[in-house]
């Protein structure tokens, strides 16, 4: 540990001026006029992973934004970790609920605050720093190689025709991720489980035209007020989903591990307070934990139509807009789900207006056994660094791509996060703690070092 500490030491605020470099490229994907920061932040990662070590680092085109890979061979021999990270990052709307530029890197009350400063900017510079941590050391044990892409936040929809394409190249012992969260600061986690993800947008027509309220209204439907009762009868009084067939494949959880998913500590009241919110919601029958890591959900995550603007303008939309999401758990096919909710929701549009539900992109869920042993050798970093023993936890969360790197590669995911919950990720003010940063680069050496010791 000592040669560890001494080099954070001595290069902490290098270390943070690259991630703000990074931080301070505007990687938007999910906006096609921000394709050309895509390349700029690719270009930044191949010149960080060449500055940290690699012998290799490349920029390779797929049918959407670049990847950037990179790699260290020491000896063919010796186990191979394969780091998967993405640089593209959520947009930040609504800009005015920001405390500071989200491109604009602050450090305050012991957090960076920026977009990208946690998810996944922050945690996978913790990867570079933590691999030239290594190489300049002479301490790295293992092969590495590097896999960032630019499309995880828009549901990475070219990345597993980019793994089939470079199979031989991406061959490793096991894929590495820092893109989850730990229970709290004090309480070390490994996420052992992901939800599964489906996405669509709703397109309601109703008039050719919007409509005077007073002259139409009461005698035209409003596909604003359609769209709002459709939604509406997605769940029942208990919590549930009403799409016929969604629960069809879901497998119950048994008592036994909802006891041991229970002992993972949480304060509701805690917890209730943290989001200034009188009561928890969600499936009856479950605790919040349990909706949030064991059970589907369905949002709306944007609705629209209509008069925005400032003040008052009397109409009837022509149009009405939604766009939806399901979290899913495992056995759920996300293709399967993505068809059962069109037809369904279709199907309930009453004659007044026309519904078109178009499929935006899904991944499957996936699960990690605790008694692997790269699990056993992140358990024992964090033991290391933490001073306490992590326990398994599963997140509401999703990277899709994680199941398609098991379908694709046949090579399990260890998901060590360092993220905490207050860190607002795809919300404005978004933050990463400073000490959490820090933790990463300090934890992730030791991985390696068990890892090539139990392998």
């Amino acid at each position: 540990m000592e040669h560890i500490e001494k080099y954070i030491e001595a290069n902490k605020d290098r270390f943070l001026e690259e991630l703000f470099g990074l931080i301070r490229i505007p990687s938007i994907s999910s906006i096609a006029a921000n394709k050309p920061e895509m390349y700029r932040a690719a270009e930044y990662w191949k010149q960080t992973l060449l500055s940290a070590g690699a012998d290799r680092a490349e920029i390779f085109e797929t049918d959407g934004n670049p990847v950037t890979y990179g790699e260290k061979i020491i000896d063919p021999a010796k186990p191979t970790v394969l780091i998967y990270a993405h640089m593209d990052v959520m947009p930040v709307d609504p800009l005015n609920l920001w405390v500071s530029p989200p491109f604009e890197p602050e450090i305050r009350d012991g957090k960076i605050w920026a977009r990208g400063a946690n998810d996944d900017k922050g945690q996978s510079m913790m990867h570079a720093k933590a691999f030239e941590l290594m190489v300049h050391t002479n301490t790295l044990p293992c092969n590495v190689k590097f896999m960032i892409e630019g499309e995880e936040e828009i549901g990475s929809p070219n990345l597993g025709k980019w793994c089939e394409q470079h199979k031989e190249m991406l061959k490793a012992d096991i894929i590495l991720v820092s893109d989850t969260s730990m229970i709290a600061p004090d309480m070390p986690s490994i996420t052992t489980g992901l939800r599964g993800l489906a996405y669509w947008q709703i397109e309601v027509t109703g008039p050719n035209m919007d409509l005077h309220s007073g002259l139409f209204g009461g005698a035209v439907a409003n596909p604003i007020n359609v769209l709002a009762k459709m939604i509406a009868q997605m769940t029942d009084e208990k919590g549930r989903i009403t799409i016929p067939g969604f629960y069809d494949d879901v497998i119950e959880v048994s008592a036994k591990e909802r006891t041991l998913l229970a002992q993972a500590p949480f304060d509701p009241e805690n917890y209730k307070k943290a989001l200034n919110i009188a009561e928890v919601s969600g499936e009856e029958g479950y605790s919040t934990t349990e909706r949030t890591g064991i059970r589907p959900s369905f949002d709306v995550c944007g609705i629209w139509g209509g008069y925005m603007g400032e003040g008052t303008k009397t109409v009837i939309p022509s149009k009405a807009y939604a766009k939806i999401s399901c979290r899913l758990v495992p056995n759920q096919d996300h293709k399967k789900i993505a068809v059962l909710f069109k037809d369904h929701f279709e199907s309930i549009a009453p004659k007044t207006v026309k519904v078109e539900v178009t499929s935006l992109h899904g991944g499957q869920s996936y699960g990690c056994p605790i008694d692997l042993s790269a699990y056993r050798a992140a358990e024992k970093a964090y033991i290391d660094v933490y001073g306490k023993r992590p326990v398994p936890f599963r997140s509401g969360g999703s990277i899709p791509i994680i199941s398609t790197f098991e379908q694709v590669l046949g090579i399990k995911t260890i998901l060590m996060g360092f993220g905490l919950e207050s860190d607002a990720i795809h919300s404005p003010n978004e933050n990463f703690s400073l000490e959490q940063f820090f933790n990463g680069i300090r934890t992730i050496p030791l991985f390696y070092k068990y890892f090539a010791e139990i392998e």
